[in-house]
């Protein structure tokens, strides 16, 4: 029978490349760990790993118990931690995945007087999954997602936080700065600054620019939002972001928003969840704290 200790073995193995360091790392005698995995390779009828020299080299059969130790024990460390915490009173700690480049200032608000309303509760934002939240929230990497794209799937539950509209945001000075809306064309001679995000995922390329089989004259990325309004508003580009997030931004920079397209592109933000945590008290808490902190149009 496959035990826990089994999959521990085999993913710590892998992670410090060694039976010693593994060993260690599970406070267990190397002997006592080599006697666990020949006692599961006694049962299963398979070897999990060979020895190659000094390197251990894992099997087919080895492969797929690592994957299911990637898979498993996450899930039960993390009810573990959350047996903890309902054990001492305490709620624990709420990890939140992003996929929206541009709402973190926007989720600065929500977080400050959560913090204040549920004192035993940390939050940790997670940044790294803009591109695989959905996969981080099945894994148990994150326990909530925020995402502009959801991608509806069983087990999980998407809760819409509000509405609003991506639009074009140039100089003030910038010849398509008096429009009332701009088409796909009149970016052909213009450098179009983005995040660092896949094409297939930036609203202005699949929602605008690609139907019309348009594109800039150059297209260049850049990470932080502070950086890359700096860059528009100094007339080396044009991006397109959340007309909320543009107009924060207006009273400090020489900047404006153009409408893409005259019907514009209208957006939502969400909030993913997986449904089996649902009904947990300071998950749902932050789902409504987070509607009320709408930004202001």
């Amino acid at each position: 029978m496959i035990e826990r200790i089994h999959l521990q073995v085999i993913r710590e193995v892998r992670r410090q490349g060694s039976l010693t360091a593994a060993a260690e790392v599970l406070h267990l005698t190397q002997s006592a760990l080599s006697h666990t995995v020949k006692k599961l390779e006694q049962q299963l009828g398979t070897a999990v790993w060979t020895r190659e020299g000094r390197h251990l080299r894992l099997t087919q059969a080895g492969d797929y118990l690592l994957g299911l130790a990637n898979r498993v024990l996450p899930q039960l460390e993390h009810a573990e931690d959350l047996m903890q915490q309902y054990a001492k009173g305490q709620r624990g700690l709420l990890r939140i995945g992003m996929e929206c480049h541009p709402c973190y200032q926007w989720l600065l608000k929500v977080v400050s007087p959560y913090l204040a309303a549920w004192p035993d509760v940390d939050v940790d934002v997670k940044q790294k999954f803009q591109f695989g939240g959905l996969g981080a929230l099945f894994g148990y990497e994150i326990d909530l997602l925020v995402t502009p794209d959801p991608v509806h799937r069983p087990g999980v539950r998407f809760e819409p936080v509000f509405d609003y509209e991506q639009v074009l945001v140039v100089a003030s000075g910038h010849r398509l700065a008096g429009r009332p809306w701009v088409e796909p064309q009149d970016l052909a001679e213009e450098i179009l600054i983005t995040y660092p995000v896949a094409l297939e995922r930036l609203d202005i390329f699949n929602l605008f620019l690609l139907p019309a089989a348009s594109a800039p004259k150059r297209h260049k990325v850049i990470e932080t939002t502070d950086i890359l309004l700096q860059m528009v508003a100094a007339g080396r580009g044009v991006s397109a972001l959340p007309l909320w997030l543009v107009k924060e931004y207006m009273p400090r920079l020489p900047i404006v928003p153009v409408r893409l397209g005259e019907r514009g592109i209208a957006k939502q933000l969400f909030l993913g969840v997986r449904e089996g945590e649902t009904g947990i008290d300071y998950l749902e808490a932050f789902v409504d704290m987070a509607r009320s902190a709408e930004p202001v149009v």
